[in-house]
């Protein structure tokens, strides 16, 4: 099983969902952590090869932008609540910068 790492703020992000939500997103990094697919979930290629966002409705739609392509772990890049159909580009920008830093980060050999 992988690890989960979480990347800049979205620990302290996910944090502040209800607990419900939390739960839900714990359950689907924990299928994700065991090779298994998200039950809801769609790629994001806009963000980055091989990242992919893990879709939770409630009364209100959250998102967890992560990426499992690597062999230690499962790196989550960004957490929102989505407001509008379209995610902002803010969050993909967000993410963006996150798998950067983590692609410079193990090209260089370093942990953080």
């Amino acid at each position: 099983m992988k690890l989960v790492e979480w990347l800049g703020t979205a620990r302290k992000d996910v944090q502040s969902f209800p607990t419900t939500v939390r739960a839900e997103i714990g359950y689907q990094l924990y299928r994700v952590q065991n090779g298994l697919d998200p039950s809801d979930w769609k790629p994001m290629p806009t963000v980055g090869s091989g990242v992919q966002e893990i879709r939770v409705q409630t009364q209100n739609a959250y998102r967890v932008i992560y990426v499992a392509t690597f062999k230690d772990a499962v790196y989550v890049l960004h957490v929102f609540q989505k407001k509008t159909m379209k995610t902002r580009q803010k969050d993909i920008t967000v993410a963006q910068g996150r798998l950067q830093t983590l692609i410079r980060r193990k090209s260089h050999g370093t942990k953080k």
